[in-house]
């Protein structure tokens, strides 16, 4: 899985540090906090957002339930702003806005 960066300066940083780590030099626990500080936060995501991500997709709300592995109801309460997506969602929601719904899907 690519990791997206802050910059591109921390990805090379980072890239670095994950080679100390993998030949010991750098602890495990460094290494956790220093993925923290480098690596981009997953993005919240407007109810208008999630419907944009759903039509670039072109399915329905409730094929795009299915490849979530939720209800027909949890995507439409996503898309009203009833209910906001979190954890895994939202990051499979982040990937699917970049890469597309194949992404997610083999």
């Amino acid at each position: 899985m690519t990791k997206k960066y802050k910059s591109e300066a921390l990805a090379a940083l980072h890239e670095s540090m994950q080679g100390l780590h993998d030949i010991g030099i750098v602890p495990a626990k460094t290494m956790r906090r220093f993925d923290s500080s480098c690596l981009a936060p997953i993005e919240d995501m407007k109810p208008e957002e999630i419907v944009e991500v759903r039509n670039k997709a072109g399915v329905s709300q409730a094929v795009f339930a299915r490849y979530f592995r939720v209800s027909l109801g949890t995507i439409s309460k996503w898309e009203r702003g009833e209910k906001h997506p979190s954890g895994p969602a939202i990051t499979l929601l982040n990937i699917v806005k970049r890469k597309g719904l194949e992404s997610i899907y083999a």
